[in-house]
């Protein structure tokens, strides 16, 4: 019961803006989790990244789309949290590395889970409507494809540690991608209720 209320508290403070009106505006809380998920991400790293490069694959990150400007806010907004979703179904449903330490897996896990739920207080008033018509995108069609190679390329690989670690560093550059994304989306306005 305590849980839940103290993640009402912290919804309602998420959701309040300045001047003390509600509505959604991206926090630093956002950001210092996404540098806090690449620093984890790093710090799983357990193999020498020359004894992988025979398992090194281009899985065709769409950075472009990501950090270039022909996204509005909304599709900017629907990428970044798409991008999120699949990260953490990634290293939450397949079979992780047994060479990573569960404790910092489970920390990226965490911190992955509070960045969609930082968002997920926004979504409903940036998509609104759209919702159905945003989920079949080419934006985010193109974020599930890049993500459906990655779990191809993890069952062909047949989950090896190597594998693993070739996913690993993609996910960083995924990730530090999301945070570029981010950062535009606060410079288009943190206010995410503004058209």
């Amino acid at each position: 019961m305590a849980f839940v209320l103290s993640l009402l508290m912290a919804l309602v403070l998420v959701s309040y803006g300045p001047g003390g009106s509600l509505g959604c505006y991206l926090s630093r809380r956002l950001m210092l989790d996404a540098r806090e998920n690449l620093r984890l991400l790093d710090r799983m790293n357990r193999l020498s990244p020359h004894s992988c490069l025979q398992d090194r694959k281009d899985f065709g990150l769409p950075q472009e789309m990501v950090e270039g400007d022909q996204l509005q806010k909304d599709q900017a907004f629907s990428v970044l949290y798409e991008m999120l979703q699949q990260t953490f179904n990634l290293f939450r449903t397949e079979r992780p590395s047994a060479a990573w330490n569960t404790t910092l897996l489970e920390q990226l896990h965490t911190g992955l889970q509070q960045q969609l739920e930082d968002l997920d207080t926004c979504r409903g008033l940036v998509m609104g409507e759209k919702d159905s018509e945003l989920g079949k995108m080419d934006p985010i069609m193109t974020v599930k494809k890049y993500f459906q190679g990655i779990h191809d390329y993890l069952q062909e690989k047949e989950y090896s540690d190597c594998a693993w670690e070739i996913v690993r560093v993609e996910m960083m550059r995924a990730l530090t991608s999301s945070t570029t994304l981010q950062k535009r989306l606060t410079k288009m306005g943190g206010d995410l209720n503004s058209p």
